[in-house]
């Protein structure tokens, strides 16, 4: 009796022994991200987010980021997260609209949602449950992954007068505002962000667009092209996160929980560190290269390129039932969120700029 009690004993301290290994199991993670080494912003912020999630998990979760100086596919993370290659990845949905036409709708929208309205739309206005319509059948999820806000409408080397400066004009400027742009005659390239200035400077593209101040200042745009035009295509870029959904659902409830946890303080972090960014430099800007000059699209551009993009939107949904339901959603959400944009932030901002 004496002797089988024992045995129990042992047998359930091994027991005990086995499910502690399994608590404490390390669980290594690759994340490749379509951003350079070191690039202020976005490689930065992504580096801070495996370093919270391993920090969060107690050591649990190691997450291994190779950026694309590695993987050699800034341009190619869907296929790298889809296929298993990479756990996770981070880049922005726009740039797969050749591959899967809806994924362009997740970044940003010309004419569309500022940051905060497309927060409120994603989490609780129905674009959560959208993306994962797009993006689930190809074994994926995705998670916000960081607003860059209102993007600058890019650095031209020569005015944009008319509609007509915009025939054969090669940009570099990706999403649905690239079909924009072709509508009216001009010839839109998707280039990573690595090749950008030497892209400008060899005249391989006329113009171009990134971000802003916030990414722009260090890129040197400004010492090719002098022309710095105002935003109309991206009125709230959002990066994303993606994830292998097999390799996220392998994972422990906590450490799901942590992931999500230290994608969403990240994406808060990125947003608030881009207006930080875009405020210094463009000070700087202002300061130190007078030389830069600002312009607004002319309103009879900005009215041809809402036409085009009015008569994309139509087109896109009258042949994708899905593609028809995320517009939907999106018109019907900024048509409301617009109209308490307009008496909050604009408001403020028109009855107190002169005081």
């Amino acid at each position: 009796m004496r002797k089988g009690l024992l045995c129990f004993t042992a047998l359930l301290a091994s027991c005990f022994s086995i499910n502690a290994i399994a608590e404490g199991k390390v669980y290594k993670l690759k994340l490749a991200e379509s951003w350079p080494t070191k690039f202020p912003l976005l490689d930065t912020g992504v580096q801070r987010f495996a370093k919270m999630a391993e920090q969060m998990s107690d050591g649990r979760l190691v997450i291994r980021v190779d950026s694309a100086n590695k993987h050699k596919a800034p341009l190619g993370i869907f296929d790298l997260v889809k296929s298993g290659q990479y756990d996770m990845g981070h880049s922005a949905s726009y740039y797969y609209k050749g591959k899967v036409p809806n994924t362009m709708f997740f970044t940003t929208m010309p004419f569309g949602m500022t940051a905060m309205e497309q927060h409120a739309w994603y989490s609780y206005g129905g674009g959560k449950e959208l993306m994962a319509k797009v993006y689930e059948p190809h074994n994926l999820l995705t998670f916000p992954g960081g607003n860059t806000g209102v993007q600058m409408g890019g650095w031209f080397r020569n005015e944009i007068n008319s509609v007509g400066d915009l025939q054969n004009l090669k940009m570099r400027i990706p999403g649905f505002a690239g079909e924009v742009l072709a509508k009216l005659g001009a010839t839109p390239v998707n280039i990573p962000p690595a090749e950008l200035y030497t892209a400008l400077e060899r005249n391989t593209i006329d113009a171009l667009e990134w971000v802003g101040p916030s990414l722009d200042l260090r890129m040197g745009f400004h010492k090719i092209a002098p022309y710095y035009y105002t935003g109309w295509h991206e009125p709230g870029s959002e990066n994303m996160f993606l994830m292998n959904k097999k390799k996220f659902e392998s994972l422990p409830a906590d450490l799901q929980a942590i992931l999500e946890t230290a994608m969403r303080a990240t994406a808060f972090d990125i947003y608030v560190e881009a207006t930080a960014m875009s405020t210094n430099n463009w000070a700087t800007m202002l300061q130190e290269y007078p030389d830069i000059k600002v312009r607004t699209f002319p309103k009879e551009v900005l009215t041809a390129l809402k036409k085009a993009n009015d008569e994309l939107l139509a087109e896109h949904a009258a042949r994708d039932p899905l593609a028809k339901e995320i517009i939907e959603s999106q018109q019907s959400f900024t048509e409301k969120a617009r109209a308490y944009t307009l008496i909050s932030d604009l408001g403020y901002l028109e009855s107190t700029k002169d005081l």
